[in-house]
């Protein structure tokens, strides 16, 4: 994959950051199913692994649909399944500080093992670090 470029301030979105309606939805998509693909395979993100269902073909294409809205780009989560209910659709998961280290773990490996320019890495990592902590409904 080439690189992605540094987030420019005259862009009006993230998905615009990403390269827009088509290369952005293809560099979505190699996000999704790179950090699946580490969580599935990273001893690392074990416990992770382990709330989700064996399959992981469900979660990657919902994973995909929300990251496209949620940088931006198209709203396939919404269109399909209505407002994303984030926290209440995990709710039967246990999620702690360890599940949610986890997922950040693997959107970083994701993000270097894609090359995205280390600027542009930090800004989703830091954006995401708050969605994935409000995921957590119990301690440790």
């Amino acid at each position: 994959m080439t690189e992605i470029q540094e987030p420019n301030a005259s862009k009006q979105s993230l998905f615009d950051w990403l390269g827009g309606t088509e290369k952005g939805t293809e560099t979505i998509r190699q996000l999704v199913e790179t950090f699946y693909d580490i969580m599935d395979s990273d001893p690392k993100a074990a416990g992770l692994r382990a709330i989700h269902q064996p399959d992981l073909t469900e979660a990657r294409e919902k994973l995909f649909m929300f990251l496209s809205g949620w940088t931006g780009g198209p709203q396939l989560y919404i269109e399909r399944y209505g407002h994303p209910r984030l926290r209440a659709r995990h709710l039967p998961f246990s999620i702690g500080e360890s599940e949610r280290d986890q997922w950040m773990y693997c959107m970083i490996k994701a993000m270097h093992t894609l090359q995205f320019e280390e600027s542009l890495m930090k800004h989703i990592a830091n954006q995401l670090y708050g969605v994935a902590d409000f995921m957590r409904n119990r301690e440790g």
